[in-house]
C-alpha cells in the first residue's frame, strides 16, 4: 500500500502560538487565498519548477535538476532570497513527506507536547494527509503519542463535507475570519468569504470549534458597525465563543499599496469593546 504523503514546508517541535498548551506545528504548502496581510506569503503557491530563485541563491543550494529546483539543504544559510524573488509566492524548499516520517519527529517530542496543530498555508488544500496524519496519531500505539490533540489552523474555505470526514481524528478547530463584510474580505483575501462562514457554523455545530480568529487591519476591517455585526453573527453561533482579536503586525507581509497600517491599542480596545457588546460571555484573546 502507498504511503500518504504531504507538501511540508516546515515543522516547529514546540509552539505555543498555534493552539492550546505546547504544540508540535507542520506547514502545508499552498493555499486557496491571497491574503494582503499574509505573514507566510512564501506558502501560498506551490513551486511551479520556473527556476527563477536558482539565479537568486547567494549560496548555490539551489540548482535545475533532472526533475525540476533541488535544494541542498546542507548548503543553505537559510536566507529568504528565494522565496522573495519567486513570482507565484512558493519555495523551493517544501518536501513532499510520509506520515510516517512526521510522526518519528512528533514521537521525538510527544513527551513535551499537548497536540499537534496542522496549518499552511491553507491545511484543509491536504485534507487526505491530514487525515492519515491524524489517524496515525490516534492509533499510535506510543501512548504518548496517541494523548495528543490533534487541532487544524484554517481560513474555513472549504467544503462542510471535509470537516464531516475529519470529525473522527480532529478534536478541533481553529477559523481565521479575515472580515464579515464579503466585498472587505475579497479585498483581503481574494474570494468570498461564504465557505468561512458556513465552517465556522458548522464546526460549532459538531462541537470542533476551538476558537475564531479575527485579524484586524486599521482603516480596513475596524469599522465599528462592522466589527457590531460581525459580533452579532458570531454570538448568533455561539454567545461564549472563544475569540482571539489579532493586531495586523507588518513584519514579513508583502509590501502594500497603499500601505496597510498597524491598529493601535485604542483601536483594539475598541473592537474588543463592539464585540463584547454582542455578547458578554465572549472569550476574548488580545493579540
Amino acid at each position: 500500500m502507498n504511503e500518504t504523503h504531504g507538501l511540508v514546508t516546515d515543522t516547529i517541535p514546540f509552539s505555543n502560538v498555534d493552539g492550546p498548551g505546547n504544540r508540535f506545528t507542520v506547514f502545508l504548502q499552498g493555499c486557496n487565498f491571497n491574503c494582503v496581510a499574509c505573514h507566510n506569503p512564501y506558502t501560498i503557491g506551490v513551486c511551479d519548477d520556473c527556476g527563477a530563485c536558482v539565479e537568486g541563491c547567494p549560496t548555490g543550494a539551489l540548482v535545475i535538476g533532472s526533475d525540476g529546483v533541488d535544494w541542498n539543504q546542507d548548503a543553505c544559510d537559510g536566507g529568504d532570497q528565494c522565496t522573495s524573488v519567486c513570482p507565484i509566492d512558493a519555495t523551493p524548499k517544501a518536501k513532499r513527506r510520509s506520515v510516517r516520517s512526521l510522526l518519528i519527529d512528533i514521537e521525538r517530542a510527544a513527551p513535551f507536547l499537548s497536540g499537534v496543530t496542522v496549518s499552511g498555508g491553507e491545511a484543509t488544500q491536504q485534507a487526505d494527509f491530514v487525515d492519515a496524519l491524524f489517524t496515525a496519531i490516534k492509533s499510535s500505539t506510543n501512548p504518548r503519542v496517541a494523548r495528543l490533540s490533534c487541532m487544524v489552523d484554517t481560513n474555513g474555505a472549504v467544503d462542510t463535507s471535509v470537516w464531516n470526514r475529519l470529525s473522527g481524528v480532529m478534536d478541533a478547530a481553529m477559523v481565521d475570519l479575515k472580515c464579515f463584510d464579503d466585498g472587505i474580505h475579497q479585498q483581503m483575501t481574494g474570494s468570498s468569504n461564504n465557505r468561512t462562514l458556513e465552517s465556522i457554523e458548522h464546526l460549532a455545530h459538531l462541537g470542533l470549534l476551538y476558537e475564531v480568529r479575527l485579524l484586524l487591519v486599521a482603516g480596513i476591517n475596524d469599522e465599528p458597525n462592522l466589527l457590531g455585526r460581525t459580533g452579532t453573527w458570531l454570538a448568533e453561533v455561539d454567545p461564549s465563543m472563544r475569540i482571539k482579536l489579532m493586531a495586523y503586525r507588518s513584519h514579513g507581509v508583502r509590501p502594500a499599496d497603499p500601505p496597510l497600517v498597524e491598529p493601535g491599542r485604542d483601536l483594539i480596545d475598541r473592537a474588543s469593546g463592539a464585540l463584547t457588546g454582542a455578547s458578554a460571555d465572549f472569550d476574548i484573546t488580545l493579540v
